[in-house]
Parts: C-alpha cells; structure tokens; sequence
C-alpha cells in the first residue's frame, strides 16, 4: 500500500510517501520545505498571514506529488503552532481545500508517541529503555519506552520558540544565553517531574537541531541524511557545538556547508536545549535518527 504522510511544525512542513507491505518499508519520497508557520505565534498566539501563505505554497507542491505518486491513503498531522494558534481554523481550512483531508491537531501526547514509533523500530530491544527526544521549532518532546510508551511530555522549548524569545542579538548576548538557558532548564524539570529522564539506557534523538548538530559533529562538507542516520555523538561534543553555534553569527552558521538555510536563525537555540537536556539526563551520548514522526505516521496508516 502506499501511504503519504505530512508533519506540519512551526519551523517546517515535511512529506514523506511509502509503500508498506507486512513489515517491509520503502521510501518513495521525503521531502521538506522551512516555512516557518510558527512566526510570532508564541508572542501573539495568531498565525502571521505571511507564514500562512508560504505553507499553503508547500501545500501546493505537496498535493501535486501526492497526486503523482499515486498515494492510497493520507494523513497530515500538526503540531506546535497550530496547537497554539487562536486563529487555526484558516489554516484547517486551506489545507483541507488542497488536499481533501483535515489535519489533525495531535496533541504533544500523540507526537511523541508518534515520533517513538518511528524512531525506535528499527533498534535492538536489547538498547532499551529508549528516551526519544524530538526537538522541534515550538516544543520538545520527551518520549521513554521500550515496547512501546511508558512516559511522555511535550514541553514549550522549542528552536524556533526560544531563538523568538530570547535570541535579539546577533550572536546573542551572555545575558539572552542566560535567560534562555533558565527558561529550558525549568521546562527540562516539568519533564523529568513527569518522566524518568534519567532512566534510559539509549538516548535517541530527532529532527533537525539533532541531526544538524550531528552533521557538525561528523564535520560533513553537505549534509548527508545517510551518514547522519543512527550516529553516536557525545555529550561533550554536544556541548562544544553548542557554544560554537551559540557565538557565531547568522552569517557564519549559514556558511557551513552542512546547514539547511531554514535552520541558520534557529539553531544556536536549538543546540542549546539539546545542550541542557543531555546535562539533565546525564547521558554520555546521543544516536542521531533520521526516522521520526513521519515514520511513526506512515506505519500507523498500514494498520
């Protein structure tokens, strides 16, 4: 069968189309385009109607492959933002006059129980307890399981929330660093009062803070998904790429040649959460995935 599945976030919409038969999985294709429908939600609690209109053009291009790839059944599941937004309903709108489905709103719940499945399957049980951290642009989410879920949380600490919140300067300021630091550190105590942070024997993380930060980690020339996927990087490499992101500016971070452009502005914030969240777990490293959600979402469809 084949399946099509589409992550809106507050940094970005992705698709990703398969064909899923028992237990075998092929990609079709996956694809993602920076949109940032998150803008200024989390000041005004309103989609920006320019933020609107470039995710709609994405939702454009996405339904003409959809429609080209012969999709058999569709999900499309937002999170973050449009939790947040007042004004959601232009955007459920829109998007279901494109592609004839209405989007689900999931909960941080469903998220991360999503981007569990997706990103666990393909470890060894042996590896478990698993943490799955999926930073996004709004929040962050904190999965723990072996099986299947024992705990989860999603927590507002997001890239693309904090770079909003905190980040004025360029680089920021120790004072702006500082602030965002506390605000992290105590969404990273609601989580462990909620979850066993510390309990995990692998710590699996996802979506594009992890995986840049990985691509920095490996010193990649260009991003390569291939060498990214199921890379083990230390926390004290962590922390070090962190602080370099952090005292660059936008103009320096958009040089590497490994950094997806829709992620410059965003990233020193994003290292900086996964930064505090491996000082908080105490893991001594991290496996970067590139299976996340969208998988999580494509195998729910095969059921």
């Amino acid at each position: 069968m084949r399946v099509g599945v589409i992550d809106c976030g507050t940094n970005s919409i992705r698709l990703l189309i398969a064909d899923i038969e028992g237990n075998n999985f092929r990609e079709v294709t996956r694809q993602m385009e920076v949109v940032r429908l998150g803008q200024g939600v989390d000041e005004t609690n309103q989609f920006h109607p320019d933020a609107i209109s470039r995710t709609f053009a994405a939702v454009d291009l996405y339904a003409a492959e959809i429609a080209r790839r012969g999709v058999e059944k569709l999900r499309f599941c937002a999170t973050s933002a449009t939790r947040d937004a007042l004004n959601r309903a232009i955007f459920v709108d829109g998007v279901k006059e494109r592609l004839g489905v209405e989007p689900e709103v999931i909960s941080g719940e469903e998220e991360a129980r999503l981007s569990f499945g997706g990103a666990t399957r393909e470890f060894n049980k042996s590896d478990a307890p698993f943490l799955v951290v999926d930073i996004g642009g709004g929040s962050t989410e904190f999965v723990l399981g072996g099986d299947s879920v024992e705990g989860a949380i999603s927590v507002n600490i997001g890239c693309v929330r904090m770079t909003e919140r905190h980040f004025h300067s360029d680089p920021p300021t120790a004072d702006e660093i500082a602030l965002a630091r506390r605000d992290i550190k105590n969404a990273i105590d609601i989580a462990y009062a909620n979850v066993d942070i510390k309990s995990a024997k692998t710590l699996v993380a996802v979506a594009g803070t992890a995986t840049t930060v990985a691509a920095a980690a490996l010193d990649l020339p260009e991003y390569d998904r291939y060498a990214i996927h199921l890379s083990h990087i230390s926390a004290a490499q962590v922390h070090a790429i962190s602080n370099r992101f952090i005292s660059m500016t936008r103009a320096e971070r958009a040089a590497l040649g490994y950094m997806h452009p829709g992620r410059v502005d965003v990233i020193g914030a994003g290292s900086l959460v996964l930064s505090e969240i491996m000082n908080a777990t105490g893991a001594k490293e991290f496996v970067a995935s590139e299976n996340d959600i969208l998988d999580g979402m494509a195998w729910s469809l095969a059921k």
